[in-house]
């Protein structure tokens, strides 16, 4: 091994260390008395949003209309026939696109969170900061609740300031966990999802000229058993299952029917607790606190 690339793997062994550092999993993690998971179903009902700004073909962006004109009322249906309440991470803007469908999830008691102003996080600070203001404060005036939850990369400093006390943006464990910013301060509750448990990996497409390239469109009874799989194998761990969505996408009747053939299934099973987001993320802070940033 030459000098150079013996250096290099110290300064990468130094630099992990750091990031790992920032990094604070839950010890002993136990849900409440009865609990053996909890179960996060989660909607990114962003409508395509940040594809109106890049020029996407027609038929593309009609994807995201079928998602907030149709698609969120049937999922909104499927989850009150069997009386879960799910977290619903929506930008700012959908409260002028939308108003019905997100006061009508409000008003059946889902949690409404956040997920940028125009599902983008802008790189100036300044503009990133006006950005989060505005979302906030616009699903606050919406729905009478101030938002306490993002599915963003927005700065932790940021959230914290405006009284976020989770997000749900990361992979980093199968529970969840606490990460710091870069400067190792600013604590945050990480509620992991994995895109093996996400919709848009199995169903969606890109049209012509349009991205994803890759076209998938999976049979529905495959991902069922992919799905159902995972839960069994986190079941027995006692873990946790964040089910990311997309009205566009499971708003399609086929994939709907799926959902309620795998809610059904688990349950079925005892001891799933079918959560919102803050209503988990409370539960941790409560009897998992987090670090302090002078630690």
């Amino acid at each position: 091994m030459t000098p150079n690339m013996t250096l290099e793997l110290q300064q990468l062994r130094e630099a992990a260390q750091v990031n790992g550092a920032r990094y604070v999993h839950l010890k002993d993690f136990v849900y409440p008395a009865g609990k053996r998971i909890a179960v996060n179903f989660t909607l990114d009902f962003d409508t395509m949003l940040r594809r109106r700004f890049s020029n996407e073909p027609i038929m593309q962006l009609a994807k995201g209309e079928f998602g907030g004109r149709v698609g969120i009322w049937r999922l909104l249906e499927l989850f009150e026939s069997h009386d879960i309440k799910a977290t619903i991470f929506t930008p700012g803007r959908i409260c002028e696109l939308y108003p019905q469908s997100l006061a009508a999830a409000a008003q059946a008691g889902h949690e409404i969170a956040d997920h940028m102003w125009e599902h983008q996080v802008p790189s100036d600070p300044d503009l990133e900061y006006d950005h989060l203001v505005k979302s906030t404060e616009a699903l606050e005036r919406f729905t009478g609740r101030r938002p306490v939850g993002t599915r963003s990369s927005h700065t932790s400093a940021f959230l914290k300031q405006l009284g976020y006390i989770y997000k749900s943006d990361g992979v980093a464990d199968h529970l969840p966990y606490y990460v710091a910013d870069a400067q190792g301060e600013n604590y945050l509750l990480n509620l992991p999802f994995h895109y093996a448990i996400d919709d848009a990996m199995f169903f969606n497409f890109g049209w012509v000229e349009s991205g994803p390239t890759g076209q998938r469109l999976a049979d529905p009874e495959s991902v069922l058993e992919i799905w159902w799989d995972a839960f069994q194998h986190l079941y027995d761990q006692g873990s946790y299952l964040n089910v990311c969505l997309h009205p566009f996408i499971s708003g399609r009747s086929m994939r709907t029917a799926m959902l309620d053939r795998f809610i059904t299934k688990m349950k079925a099973m005892p001891g799933v607790w079918f959560t919102t987001c803050e209503d988990l993320a409370r539960y941790c802070l409560a009897h998992y606190p987090p670090p302090s940033d002078a630690e």
